[in-house]
């Protein structure tokens, strides 16, 4: 190695950590800010506090790394710039692309300890995290509970509230949708409610005031029926709730929970259900269009063929099963598409772990031209273009996944096509670079 190999490297040391450090910061004090008034005061040990933030700070280090190497790239070829060390290296014959090596090669590096952080050490974490989650929800129920969104908290049941009072534990403008019905649909709103346990906690009870019971009957859609009550009271069976230490590995993971490896088994899985379900959608419109030829045939018959009309019994009957063959139609296209998209899930989160570590790259690609760009903007200047580019791959990357889980893209091609992006970005500024006369911008 060089010797100006080492003072690029070393002068990309410091402002990596730096920058590591930083926005770790931030993203702890987010963290925090977000989630740590729900579990103060609850009765929980400090360590399961602590231990909570280190198990959530995985993923934070999975998007802090590739940031902290754009950051560092930016910074440090700023700094290059301001002083004229890039202009006297370049003078001396050196190309750019020769100075951006020693940086990528250490990107490089710095990708492949991503690629076993994201695939060893993050599923983990994110699995002890959420079992730890899980434990603490059983002990305080309104933990559970998230504002402006479902929850699955009392089994058979999807709750939603606009508010929740963690001291008090009050709930605000309540939605409560019963699902343990499946011949009527019940849906509960009030204004304000409070979930808690029973004296004894065997029972949880939810007591809602000021509020409202809608009911539709199935399938028909024929009775409707509404009721007010001013104070309601719900109680359910506590079974499982109050914290104790749950057995991780009897718990199902998820898929931000599963290394590479068995994400794509899961994916395989689920395509072959698909693929399952799909033949079988075709064998019963097969036998749907038989059945049908044959009502048909039987219906347009000669009388001496046919000396009487088909019974009612008989036409009934035929009616009957050409329903059920349309409903079992319906249900094999809905378990298709079930499938399709716990398949183009499970692909999202298997192409994210090596997308997401080859960021590394893509953002010393980027910020290395970035760098010489801001070169009199200092620290504010790098930051802001650090923050242009992330934030560009960011929307990036939630567009592909919306669109792969839509099944309108490859999730292959939706995952990496930020990183290809910015490649081609950054490729484009080192080129114009390359051709200017210093190389430095002045």
């Amino acid at each position: 190695m060089k010797i100006f190999d080492r003072y690029i490297l070393k002068e990309h040391l410091g402002a990596f950590f730096f920058a590591f450090v930083t926005i770790m910061f931030v993203f702890i004090l987010s963290f925090l800010t977000t989630f740590l008034e729900r579990l103060i005061g609850k009765g929980l040990d400090f360590g399961i506090l602590f231990e909570v933030v280190a198990l959530q700070s995985a993923w934070m280090v999975g998007l802090a790394v590739p940031m902290a190497v754009l950051v560092s790239t930016v910074m440090s070829f700023s700094s290059l710039t301001n002083s004229s060390e890039l202009t006297v290296m370049r003078s001396g014959g050196i190309s750019i692309y020769r100075l951006v090596a020693p940086v990528l090669l250490a990107a490089l590096a710095l990708s492949l300890l991503m690629e076993r952080f994201n695939n060893v050490l993050m599923p983990e974490a994110n699995h002890k995290a959420n079992a730890l989650f899980a434990d603490i929800t059983r002990m305080k129920p309104g933990l559970g509970i998230d504002k402006n969104a479902f929850s699955d908290l009392i089994n058979g049941y999807s709750i939603m509230v606009k508010d929740v009072d963690n001291q008090t534990g009050e709930l605000q403008d309540i939605v409560l949708y019963d699902r343990s019905r499946s011949d009527v649909r019940t849906v509960i709103m009030a204004k304000k409610g409070r979930i808690q346990f029973s004296g004894d906690y065997h029972h949880l009870i939810l007591t809602l005031d000021d509020g409202q019971i809608h009911e539709l009957a199935l399938p028909q859609m024929d009775r409707y029926r509404k009721m007010v009550f001013s104070r309601n009271r719900y109680v359910f069976d506590a079974n499982g709730y109050g914290f104790e230490r749950t057995d991780e590995g009897n718990r199902r993971r998820g898929g931000k929970e599963l290394s590479a490896a068995e994400l794509l088994s899961m994916a395989k899985e689920f395509h072959l259900k698909g693929r399952m379900a799909e033949s079988s959608i075709d064998k019963g419109i097969e036998q749907f269009r038989t059945e049908i030829a044959t009502i048909r045939k039987r219906s347009g018959a000669a009388p001496a063929a046919w000396p009487a009309p088909l019974p009612p019994a008989v036409t009934g009957r035929a009616i009957e099963s050409v329903d059920a063959m349309i409903d079992n139609v319906s249900a094999r296209i809905g378990q298709m598409r079930e499938n399709r998209e716990s398949f183009n899930n499970y692909m999202i989160e298997y192409h994210k772990k090596y997308s997401l570590a080859f960021a590394c790259v893509v953002f010393a690609v980027v910020g290395a031209p970035l760098g010489v760009m801001a070169r009199r903007g200092g620290f504010g200047a790098g930051a802001a273009l650090s923050l242009l580019f992330f934030v560009l791959y960011w929307v990036l990357l939630i567009g592909g996944e919306k669109i792969a889980e839509r099944g309108l893209l490859l999730p292959s091609i939706s995952v990496w096509l930020p990183n290809a992006v910015l490649t081609t970005i950054g490729l484009f500024m080192l080129y114009r670079l390359s051709h200017t006369a210093s190389g430095s911008g002045r």
